[in-house]
């Protein structure tokens, strides 16, 4: 393979709209994830010393998808929180993808869609498969207005997650006021509230970007917390509940709140099961607990939407080759 596509974001964009597909593509992934039949190594960040809350992550993986498909590829992902004072977004991302046949890079998307899209559909599935044990009551707590929150609360309420009433807490109103309108337009009663009466939901979603913990209460009984955030949640208010994470070793790293609990006990006892467990259905929770869902996302999630993204794009037509990308391809010419 000598050809190079590009993707353009408002294409991906349109693509991801399909959120079954990227639903299918993300929980592939994590199955596939459980099996073995993937490789994600650590993420890579690249800090600022005069850019403390700016950092830029590479995050390589590899994936053998069901249906034969094998691909390895890169996400670099920035995230500038500062940029969201500007009216502009925080996260902007490329994502290649390799072929396994030669190692040639194949395609270049827009990512930053791709990256929420992933991260969205987790929790979607996450809060699926909890409906056995944890159905909730109707009402969902988003703590953060930004994409992410606005991109998850779309794939909760088109995989038909019981939501009739959604409570939004920002630290920017205008933030939380617009997530509300959103939600208004997706047929979701909303409001912008307080942070505890967001945090008293039966179900809630925390999409921030926040640099040290502040939540200081667990989930109490029956509740779910979906914490998307890297760590909002004090690790000492949270020693006693059920936590589900991604992956052990990926999760348990840079400072995220299950990374406290562990500096904190010195121990990985406190885990109780990873995603792709749970949605294999090979892990019971007890229904009295309060649990903390740690879906940070995995690069090979990112790589498993993009397939999907890059295939439908070119079986639509509308990628942009570039047919003179590889200044050589031939050893000798």
């Amino acid at each position: 393979m000598s050809s190079f596509d590009v993707v353009p974001g408002s294409v991906v964009r349109d693509l991801l709209r399909d959120h079954d597909a990227v639903r299918t593509a993300v929980l592939d992934a994590y199955l596939q994830h459980g099996r073995g039949r993937t490789t994600n190594p650590d993420s890579y960040f690249l800090r600022f010393e005069d850019l403390p809350s700016s950092r830029i992550i590479a995050l390589p993986a590899r994936v053998e998808m069901p249906d034969g498909q094998d691909v390895a590829g890169i996400k670099w992902i920035s995230s500038f929180p500062a940029n969201v004072a500007l009216g502009e977004p925080r996260a902007s991302a490329v994502l290649v993808l390799n072929s396994l046949e030669n190692g040639r890079p194949y395609a270049l998307l827009e990512a930053a869609g791709i990256s929420a899209a992933r991260t969205a559909a987790s929790a979607a599935l996450v809060a699926r498969a909890l409906d056995r044990t944890h159905p909730g009551d109707g009402t969902l707590g988003v703590v953060g207005g930004g994409v992410i929150a606005r991109t998850t609360l779309e794939h909760l309420v088109s995989a038909g997650s019981d939501i009739d009433t959604v409570l939004v807490h920002d630290t920017a109103q205008e933030s939380a006021q617009r997530l509300v309108d959103h939600a208004r337009g997706l047929g979701v009663d909303a409001a912008t509230v307080p942070l505890d009466a967001a945090l008293d939901c039966a179900r809630v979603v925390t999409a921030t970007t926040a640099l040290t913990p502040y939540v200081t209460r667990p989930p109490g009984v029956g509740q779910v917390y979906l914490n998307i955030s890297l760590r909002d949640f004090d690790p000492r208010a949270v020693l006693d509940v059920q936590h589900v994470v991604d992956d052990v070793d990926h999760c348990l790293k840079a400072d995220t709140t299950p990374h406290l609990v562990e500096q904190l006990t010195g121990s990985r006892d406190f885990v109780t099961g990873t995603v792709p467990q749970l949605l294999e259905g090979d892990l019971e929770l007890d229904p009295a607990r309060g649990v903390l869902v740690s879906p940070f996302g995995l690069g090979v999630l990112d790589l498993a939407v993009g397939l999907h993204v890059h295939t439908a794009a070119r079986a639509a037509g509308r990628v942009v080759p570039v047919p003179d990308f590889f200044g050589e391809t031939r050893r000798w010419a």
